[in-house]
């Protein structure tokens, strides 16, 4: 048993006879180790760009509700009513007149 350890140590399993299975297994685990080292840079990038993503979607959510609350500001009535005021408008003071129009037959 203690003589196996030795061997392994001193790599004497990658010279013997039947060597080439070995050869073959570690590089076969060897491509694996590099299959999961891409793989996990790959899910890096990703969750990375996902970060960046939702950054930008809370920033853009925070201009909309910005530019929403200006929006519905200047649309107020008073607002529209010193804006045209220094135009030279005013609101009218009569109410409109409703104008029927009927068909003839």
């Amino acid at each position: 048993m203690k003589k196996n350890i030795y061997n392994i140590i001193k790599g004497k399993f990658l010279v013997n006879d039947d060597a080439l299975k070995n050869w073959r297994f570690i590089i076969f685990l060897s491509f694996l180790a590099l299959i999961m080292i891409g793989s996990s840079h790959t899910a890096d990038k990703k969750v990375h760009r996902i970060a960046q993503l939702s950054n930008q979607v809370k920033e853009l959510k925070s201009e909309y509700l910005d530019v929403r609350k200006r929006v519905t500001q200047t649309k107020m009535e008073s607002k529209i009513t010193a804006a045209m005021a220094a135009r030279g408008l005013q609101p009218s003071e009569t109410p409109p007149q409703q104008i029927i129009i009927t068909k003839k037959q």
